[in-house]
């Protein structure tokens, strides 16, 4: 199931959300126009590398790593998700509030794919570490609203329709947990331990990061 957007409205603007998703897109075209073996040496510098870090070298990268992606496709559905989800939150926890939730998401999604394969030499790079956070974030706090989701089933029959969020959010991360319990870390590929990292640090830490008057009990 792939989403479409949500009926979840927002009374701001997500300044935040939409400012991410440029950053993201400019930096992936940047990557586009580079000479082939430049842009490796890019990914290599910015994108986390675990084996590197432990020798203290590029010690900036699991940050900027948040910001690269390895392909297209990569980069389009981090961004759809992010886009769908990542107003709510935003509007839920304040601009400057949400940053800091995004950011912590993605450095604790790297560091759960540190532990998980530390001496790996291949570069993590992606947004979907810090957008896990998003998703577990709206898990919790939003899990009645409506997603509308398109579903292939060959390529000229597709539906669409909607489903609760804690439905659709549920499965992606049960699909995380089947695919980081069964494929190898070293297989590289996914990263599943970020993704599954990220998204118990959205659920664990929105609360904290929710502007006062939206705080509830559970």
């Amino acid at each position: 199931m792939i989403p479409l957007k949500d009926d979840n409205p927002r009374s701001t603007y997500p300044l935040v959300t939409v400012s991410l998703i440029a950053i993201n897109v400019a930096l992936f075209v940047h990557q586009l126009f580079m000479p082939q073996a430049e842009a490796r040496a890019f990914i290599y510098q910015f994108g986390a590398v675990p084996a590197l870090l432990i020798q203290g070298i590029h010690l900036y990268s699991p940050l900027t790593s948040m910001f690269l992606h390895g392909g297209l496709m990569h980069l389009l559905g981090n961004m759809l998700y992010l886009w769908i989800f990542g107003d709510n939150i935003e509007h839920l926890c304040g601009h400057f509030r949400f940053l800091i939730f995004y950011t912590l998401c993605g450095l604790i999604a790297f560091l759960s794919h540190f532990f998980a394969d530390p001496f790996s030499e291949i570069p993590m790079v992606g947004a979907s570490g810090a957008i896990s956070g998003v998703l577990g974030a709206y898990l919790l706090r939003f899990p009645r609203a409506r997603v509308l989701v398109f579903l292939p089933i060959f390529f000229w029959i597709w539906y669409t329709f909607r489903v609760p969020a804690f439905l659709l959010l549920g499965l992606w991360f049960a699909v995380q947990i089947i695919n980081g319990l069964t494929v190898p870390a070293s297989a590289g590929g996914v990263a599943w331990f970020a993704h599954i990292g990220g998204f118990v640090a959205g659920l664990l830490l929105v609360r904290r990061f929710e502007k006062r008057r939206y705080r509830i009990s559970y």
